[in-house]
């Protein structure tokens, strides 16, 4: 079945991974859009680096839509020091020539929900949720069209990644993220437990290079740099892929195990703002709201990856 999809990102390396396999999954995805919010750098390089993504992928057809560049409440915070000044460090930066879209992102979401069939869009967003929180607040009426959001944020076992209690995305805007967990659509979430099992170990990178097409080349300088930060910071193999992992679930989600739990964020206390408080034991009455994603077979999530990179030299 194909899906129609937006994907609402704030590229980062991993962000522009997730574009590229989709991209390269034409039999599971149209997808309609790609939204940007400020994030892993600031709104105007993460729409330059979506757009770079298209360039990149020959999809300069993919519409791109800039948003929200601060979060609903608190001011934005960025992670230059993981992903490099322009985000995608990795690769050179460069003007792309696929268009900036004129209509606001929360514009482009509402308008083309409210135009669809019920049940028959997937929001898929891999940053901060300040774009879909902002468009479920403007205009309640999308909801029935939405046919399930899956994002990549928060931990539970893992912590945070920011903060001893927080992941970035759910940090960068909370009051968002309790906006989008409260709206009562099917959410499938993958936070660090999972993503932390997806290492781009220096062998899986040699071998996306290797295919030897731009796309995969890309993909490989991205990596390597990515790598940098977040090896030491773990003393793991190789850094953590998240956001690809929400697209890899929608196409192959016999690789992930999940479980149907409560998820609430922390929007009040300074100490745990952004925690994800995840009920994975049912030691409460609070209703559940999420698939709660928390292991992954990594070597087969690495073995889709390569065969859909590879699909850019044919």
């Amino acid at each position: 079945m194909t899906r129609k999809i937006i994907i609402d990102c704030d590229p980062g390396q991993d962000d522009a991974v997730a574009l590229l396999l989709a991209f390269a999954s034409p039999e599971d995805f149209e997808l309609l859009g790609i939204t940007t919010v400020g994030g892993n750098v600031p709104l105007e390089l993460t729409h330059r680096n979506a757009r770079m993504m298209c360039d990149i992928a020959g999809h300069q057809d993919i519409p791109v839509y800039a948003g929200c560049g601060e979060p609903l409440v608190r001011p934005l915070v960025t992670a230059e020091a993981i992903h490099g000044e322009t985000g995608i460090n990795g690769i050179d930066a460069f003007e792309p020539e696929t268009p900036l879209q004129d209509m606001h992102a929360v514009d482009y979401i509402v308008q083309t929900l409210l135009a669809a069939d019920d049940a028959s869009i997937t929001l898929v967003p891999t940053g901060p949720l300040t774009n879909i929180g902002t468009a479920i607040d403007k205009e309640p009426k999308i909801l029935p069209k939405i046919e399930q959001i899956v994002l990549m944020g928060g931990a539970m076992r893992e912590g945070g990644n920011r903060t001893p209690s927080a992941e970035f995305n759910i940090l960068v805007d909370p009051h968002a993220a309790d906006i989008v967990l409260r709206c009562g659509r099917p959410i499938t979430q993958l936070g660090l437990d999972v993503t932390h099992e997806v290492l781009s170990t220096r062998d899986r990178v040699e071998r996306i290079k290797a295919l030897g097409n731009p796309v995969a080349e890309a993909t490989a300088g991205m990596l390597s740099f990515f790598d940098r930060f977040d090896t030491k910071k773990y003393k793991s193999r190789g850094a953590p892929l998240h956001d690809p992992c929400t697209i890899a679930w929608l196409i192959r989600p016999e690789l992930f195990e999940g479980k149907a739990c409560n998820v609430a964020v922390e929007t009040e206390s300074e100490l745990t703002m952004g925690h994800t408080a995840v009920d994975f034991w049912h030691v409460t009455d609070r209703p559940i709201n999420v698939n709660w994603i928390y292991a992954v077979d990594a070597d087969g999530f690495y073995e889709l990856l390569i065969e859909r990179l590879a699909r850019f030299g044919e």
